[in-house]
């Protein structure tokens, strides 16, 4: 690979984050990890209003994260890369540790 389409991939992977860094958004990637949902199921649990969580939506899918289909009057959404899962367990586990390392300074001091 040259160093112009490794630049290019680093500039694309930083989208992806960039799209799922908004805690509206993981918290939709979350309730979809049980299987599709529609808009107003997905709104109502994270608590806000239908037009703001589909714009959320709209990033997810437009970043490849989601998808979605149409059902009579109804846009189902539903996780495309499932793999983004493991990275939210990952991101869990730093936090985790972040935390053991801030009580073994509390400890200290």
């Amino acid at each position: 690979m040259t160093e112009k389409s490794r630049q290019i991939v680093y500039e694309r992977q930083a989208e992806v984050l960039k799209s799922l860094a908004h805690p509206l958004r993981i918290a939709i990637l979350d309730f979809l990890k049980d299987g599709e949902q529609c808009v107003c199921d997905i709104a109502k649990y994270v608590g806000s209003e239908r037009s703001n969580v589909s714009r959320h939506l709209s990033v997810l899918v437009s970043c490849g994260v989601l998808e979605c289909r149409k059902e009579g009057l109804k846009v189902i959404y539903s996780l495309k890369a499932k793999c983004v899962l493991d990275f939210f367990k990952c991101v869990t586990t730093c936090l985790i540790q972040q935390a053991k390392d801030s009580e073994k300074l509390l400890r200290v001091l």
